[in-house]
């Protein structure tokens, strides 16, 4: 009897094995994790090449910026202690990045209290508009600023510089600060109000506490933007503000000055330590998602 039969009834094939399939889909897996892995590193490699070039290139022992250098040296850090004013503008810059980021942290907080849980079409378009920063190009900003304060007659200045750093660094606290309520449970403020707590006994004792890892990565990202920026800086100082930023623009431009280069790695090692401190207390990433 053959072998399709068995006691009189049909028996139908086994399927055929699924081995081509299985290895046609691991095969798409691993071209796809290769392909995007070699963007990544291609990505990586053009971020970070900029970095080590500068940074190699400030311990150069010649004259000029030059790459590779001639020789090796850290004179040119040294030299940044015998130059007031690369030293004058660095604290100018920590003063405007302090003092932006403070008055942009109350502001943020604020502004995420009152709209973070809402779902009201003007809630939506009040935070739109506060984030819109964030969308726009520096050069943009910058440039409508300096035109709104020439309208308003009120010339150029250290406050009309701090104005301008509030506006582009408010939408970074805004939004870590918002995320971090949008996280918090809010059976715990309704227990605290039913209880009889004042509106500002549970901002201290609950929201803040709860929210002050958000708020820290958020002003820790914005006093670095605010440090560093150079395009509302250019439109926004005068000549008795001359923040670091702009200062080393105008050395490399007129001469190449290799405290340029010195300033910079030193900025990126500073960078390098407050991120990781920041990363440890505050938690920077994981506000970032």
């Amino acid at each position: 009897m053959p072998d399709a039969f068995v006691s009189g009834a049909p028996v139908r094939p086994a399927p055929a094995p699924r081995a081509a399939e299985s290895l046609a889909g691991a095969f798409e897996r691993r071209s796809f994790c290769a392909v995007f892995g070699v963007l990544g590193i291609c990505a990586g490699v053009l971020l970070l090449a900029p970095t080590v070039v500068v940074l190699i290139t400030s311990f150069t022992s010649g004259f000029s910026l030059k790459f590779p250098p001639p020789g090796y040296s850290v004179r040119w850090y040294q030299a940044l202690w015998d130059s007031p004013e690369l030293i004058e503008a660095g604290v100018l810059s920590l003063k405007l990045a302090a003092v932006a980021t403070a008055i942009s942290a109350v502001l943020a907080v604020a502004a995420a209290l009152a709209l973070a849980r809402r779902r009201e079409g003007w809630a939506r378009a009040a935070e739109a508009v506060l984030l819109s920063p964030l969308m726009l190009p520096a050069l943009a900003i910058g440039l409508s600023l300096l035109m709104l304060f020439n309208i308003a007659g009120t010339g150029l200045s250290f406050t009309t510089l701090v104005l301008g750093h509030i506006a582009i660094t408010t939408p970074y606290i805004l939004r870590t600060t918002s995320a971090s309520l949008l996280q918090m449970d809010g059976v715990l403020l309704e227990s605290a109000h039913s209880l009889g707590a004042s509106p500002l006994y549970v901002f201290r004792t609950i929201t803040l506490p709860l929210i002050a890892r958000g708020v820290l990565a958020g002003a820790f990202i914005g006093f670095m933007y605010s440090f560093d920026n150079v395009a509302v800086s250019l439109f926004l100082s005068d000549a008795r503000s001359e923040v670091l930023p702009i200062r080393m623009w105008h050395i490399i431009e007129s001469n190449l000055d290799v405290r340029a280069a010195a300033v910079s790695g030193v900025l990126i090692a500073a960078t390098l330590v407050l991120m990781v401190l920041m990363e440890r207390v505050a938690g920077i990433t994981r506000h970032m998602r």
